[in-house]
């Protein structure tokens, strides 16, 4: 072997020394800073794999809420054809699930006391008793049930009395079938379904009694209850009532809901009745107006 050879060629200088492992392949390059250093080895082979994935979070929110159990009906009409008509459509909507039907008023008393429906759509003139007796009993019995009169005649001469029995609203039977379904949700939920034809009959029947009659209970209403009950009577929605009282949502469901504790009313059309029986507002001649107050529509709750 030469000086040449071994000193300075192959390996001084050229594959060792300098080239192949001092500066290339080992120093600086594939060793010292590409794979090693910072490129493969330093940063990509060290980076999570499939292997090694974050754990999950787990929802704070936790599991879905079931969805609510659908509305329970009762249906109550003599009249076979649109019993069943009225069974169909009811039946056709996802949220709503008709429980019995009934074709005269005892039968409609005894399925109500034994399904428990939230809402009851009674007739009016039915055999053996009628839907303002069964109205009676049924409300009597259970507190949670409503009771939706259907009608043939929008001023029909059984609304004041079926009122006062505890009936939460009226819908005439040729009602387009989406309003039908909308007013058994209106009633379920708490709230009177007052048409302004109904209204209008009320206050002739108010109109035409000689005087009010006290009301002790509204001793222990604040003023403020008496403004909204007053509102409330002539037909004025949540909505108007708030613009008129410029006060939240919240607030004017706060005050209804003293009215209907202290006046023991059921809902909102007692709580018409109570006001007009006892002089708070007179058939006839509308209270003065609150200023910023809309005209009512008269249908309830919107």
């Amino acid at each position: 072997m030469s000086r040449n050879e071994v000193g300075t060629g192959e390996v001084g200088t050229g594959e060792v020394g300098t080239g192949e492992v001092g500066t290339g392949e080992v120093g600086t390059g594939e060793v010292g800073t590409g794979e090693v250093g910072t490129g493969e080895a330093g940063t990509d082979a060290m980076s999570p794999g499939p292997m090694s994935a974050a754990p999950a979070t787990l929802d704070p929110a936790g599991p879905p809420a079931a969805p609510p159990a659908p509305i329970g009906v009762v249906i109550a009409d003599d009249q076979a054809l649109l019993r069943g008509s009225f069974e169909v459509l009811v039946g056709s909507a996802p949220d709503l699930r008709v429980l019995g039907t009934a074709e005269d008023g005892e039968r409609a008393v005894a399925v109500a006391a034994r399904v428990r429906p939230d809402v009851v759509l009674m007739d009016v003139r039915m055999p053996n008793v009628d839907g303002i007796e069964a109205t009676a009993r049924i409300c009597a019995a259970q507190a949670g049930v409503r009771v939706l009169i259907l009608t043939t005649f929008d001023l029909d001469e059984y609304v004041y009395a079926a009122l006062r029995a505890g009936a939460s609203g009226f819908l005439l039977k040729d009602t387009p079938p989406a309003d039908l379904l909308a007013a058994i949700r209106v009633v379920a939920s708490g709230e009177a379904l007052l048409s302004p034809s109904v209204t209008r009959r009320l206050i002739t029947e108010f109109a035409a009694r000689p005087a009010a009659r006290p009301l002790p209970a509204l001793d222990a209403v604040t003023a403020r209850e008496r403004e909204v009950l007053r509102l409330v009577a002539e037909g004025l929605s949540n909505t108007e009532i708030t613009e008129a009282l410029h006060v939240s949502r919240g607030t004017l469901k706060t005050h209804v809901g003293r009215l209907l504790h202290k006046l023991g009313a059921r809902d909102r059309a007692q709580l018409v009745i109570a006001a007009y029986e006892s002089g708070l507002v007179t058939a006839g001649r509308r209270a003065e107006p609150l200023p910023g107050a809309l005209p009512g529509r008269g249908s309830g709750d919107r």
